[in-house]
């Protein structure tokens, strides 16, 4: 659901509603400031800045977002790809090595990977049908239900559960034929 309502918001936005830009930056600065404190944990002043920095990057690029692709897998690219950059800004200007760093380091070296690897799921995702695309996005990255997909889409239980399996299989078959 925060998925089609951001979407909608940011959408409402690159059309010119100021008002729908400004309450889709407040629900995303909710949302960033949550996935920072989680990452930057042992660094809580650089929060608020890094929040900044990220919203300014969407801002400042938001005319490259796809319109047909899901819109939180870009954003969190973005932060993600921000967070490397603080992490490896201030490794570079600390005196002092603290060995907790290393493993911090590793453990966003991880998330980068995950944010990769569904950035690559929703460019995979792109060229599947809609009966194929929403009810793998929804049940398999999101984890709605698949009657939850169902109401979400329009769709029937049974036709989420055939479009999951034939765009599954399609994406399979993708991915075989560029291996």
């Amino acid at each position: 659901m925060r998925e089609e309502h951001l979407k909608r918001l940011f959408s409402q936005s690159l059309a010119g509603d100021e008002q729908a830009y400004g309450q889709f930056l407040t629900e995303l600065s909710a949302l960033l400031r949550a996935f920072l404190r989680r990452r930057l944990a042992r660094l809580p002043d650089q929060v608020e800045d890094l929040l900044q920095e990220i919203l300014v990057a969407i801002h400042n690029q938001r005319q490259t977002y796809a319109a047909g692709q899901p819109l939180t897998p870009w954003i969190y690219a973005i932060a993600r790809y921000k967070l490397i950059d603080l992490l490896r800004r201030r490794s570079r200007s600390d005196l002092l090595h603290d060995p907790m760093d290393d493993d911090a380091e590793l453990f966003t070296t991880a998330d980068a990977q995950a944010a990769e690897a569904r950035f690559d799921v929703a460019k995979l995702l792109k060229g599947l049908p809609d009966r194929q695309r929403l009810p793998i996005w929804y049940v398999k990255i999101e984890g709605a239900s698949v009657a939850d997909t169902a109401a979400r889409t329009g769709m029937s239980v049974a036709a989420v559960k055939i479009g999951i399996h034939r765009g599954l299989k399609a994406l399979a078959a993708t991915i075989r034929s560029t291996a």
